[in-house]
């Protein structure tokens, strides 16, 4: 079964060409929007289309897109409100070492370099300048903010779930 990565979603549609307007989810615009991309439009949860980009622009905050066969606005307008996603096998991203996909980071189990359990991360949020990752305390129940530095943040790993930080001062008051 193909697992779909979100990429976007179709807002409206722009001028009477087949441009839509997207309101983009991806770190990778350039790569995911390249002429020749292959994306998918879910229209709904049965009716999907399979799309192939012609062409990408930026306008203010949006991401203006055309696709192969669909040179006229009455052949996009079905697609507003519709998310567009690609195969995640056919995602070929190259990131360092210390950078991660938010989907590989949530869900992961977060511990003190003493070896104390705090949480589990649940969401990020990306206020300005670094991430913040949202860990469920185990303990009580609320929310505990980790900023992503390097600072607090001293090692990830994907593949055993775990993240090991060490606490300013401070940062549980």
């Amino acid at each position: 079964m193909t697992e779909w990565l979100n990429v976007g979603k179709i807002v409206n549609t722009h001028g009477i060409n087949g441009e839509v307007r997207v309101i983009s989810r991806t770190d990778f615009p350039e790569t995911r929007y390249a002429t020749g991309s292959e994306l998918m439009i879910f229209e709904s949860k049965t009716r999907q289309t399979p799309v192939k980009v012609k062409s990408w622009r930026q306008h203010k905050q949006f991401d203006l897109l055309t696709f192969e066969n669909f040179g006229n606005v009455n052949d996009v307008e079905k697609f507003k409100g519709s998310l567009l996603k690609v195969d995640k096998a056919k995602v070929n991203d190259h990131l360092s070492e210390d950078e991660f996909y938010y989907r590989d980071i949530i869900g992961l189990h977060v511990y003190t370099e003493d070896g104390d359990y705090l949480g589990k991360v649940k969401e990020i949020l990306s206020p300005g300048a670094n991430d913040v990752w949202v860990v469920q305390s185990a303990d009580t129940g609320k929310d505990l903010l980790i900023p992503y530095i390097d600072s607090v943040v001293k090692h990830v790993n994907v593949k055993e779930e775990k993240i090991i930080i060490t606490p300013m001062e401070g940062l549980f008051d």
